[in-house]
């Protein structure tokens, strides 16, 4: 564990200060502001990748008390919901390592936090994020319904002769409700795992990174029990209601995860065919229509499993192993 000293809590302080700064530049770009938002993350995971849970605290506490002096409490909280604690959380887990004896492995190999015990905790943690903020906000039909009917009413101003169908608009109103937190959560949980990635190959190229480098189609899956949560926000979704919102949101946050999990495992079976780079633009471009995806979601569902890494302990001489499965 990285030692508690004022060097390491000043450099978590300054990650701190650039994540709160990337969140003001958001607030302030709308145009930019997700890519602004999720890249907001990448300090936080910087410094909890290279220097531990102290460097990350700092930078976490920083960025929420500037984010609550400069703006307010309400958006630091939703700032820490979003973007700061699933960082933080994110880099605590990658760096959790125990002897590969107590899983029945080698005694001189130490086993890592798996990659998609990891994926899982942060579809949770967006889920949750993005229920709070749904609530802080007051998200319900009442503010998706007034959407529509401004939509439908500038179509109307643009062609004079439509003529909106009652069954078909309240029918939009019953989906729009649950496709806008569905489609937030999803997004988030994109846009947070690739700040990961990025975080990851940048301490690892650095030196800094406790964790190996891992090979990604090959060990980004998701825990074999996400399947029942996102089966049980699918089936809430029929209840209507806030049961209906929250499975959305369970099911975008989720199925984002599959989503990604079913890429990698695209990306690993095609290894080696002359036909992978074709069939994977095409996969990726396909993936903007709603069948293709769900294919690729399917491929994820039906492929969850474990992949952990192996490094030899401190004293061990033994060379570094490839990842385990189990």
């Amino acid at each position: 564990m990285t030692k508690l000293n004022p060097k390491t809590l000043a450099i978590g302080a300054l990650a701190g200060l650039t994540a709160a700064l990337l969140v003001l530049g958001a607030s302030m770009q709308p145009s930019f502001s997700a890519v602004l938002y999720a890249a907001s993350a990448l300090p936080i995971l910087l410094v909890g990748l290279g220097w531990g849970n102290a460097a990350a605290i700092s930078a976490v506490v920083t960025a929420a008390a500037l984010g609550a002096i400069f703006i307010s409490p309400s958006f630091a909280l939703v700032m820490t919901l979003v973007t700061l604690l699933p960082a933080g959380w994110l880099s605590h887990l990658a760096n959790l390592a125990r002897p590969a004896s107590e899983l029945g492995g080698p005694d001189n190999l130490l086993a890592w936090y798996p990659l998609s015990d990891i994926l899982l905790h942060l579809c949770g943690l967006v889920t949750f994020a993005v229920i709070v903020t749904g609530i802080m906000i007051g998200y319900g039909p009442e503010i998706t319904d007034q959407m529509v009917d401004v939509l439908m009413a500038s179509l109307q101003e643009q062609q004079p002769t439509f003529v909106p169908d009652p069954v078909a608009t309240a029918q939009t109103k019953s989906l729009v409700v649950l496709m806008l937190p569905a489609i937030q959560g999803g997004i988030w949980v994109v846009m947070l795992f690739a700040a990961y990635y990025i975080a990851t190959r940048i301490v690892v190229a650095s030196g800094k990174s406790l964790r190996p480098r891992e090979d990604i189609p090959s060990s980004l899956r998701m825990n074999r029990n996400s399947i029942f949560i996102f089966l049980a926000g699918l089936a809430a979704t029929f209840m209507g209601g806030i049961p209906a919102m929250i499975g959305a949101t369970v099911v975008g946050a989720f199925g984002a995860g599959f989503l990604m999990s079913g890429f990698a495992a695209l990306h690993f079976r095609t290894r080696g065919k002359d036909w992978r780079l074709p069939a994977l633009i095409l996969s990726y471009l396909a993936c903007t229509m709603m069948l293709p995806a769900l294919f690729i979601l399917v491929l994820g569902l039906a492929d969850t499993r474990k992949a952990i890494a192996l490094t030899p302990t401190k004293d061990a001489d033994a060379p570094k192993q490839p990842d385990s499965e189990i």
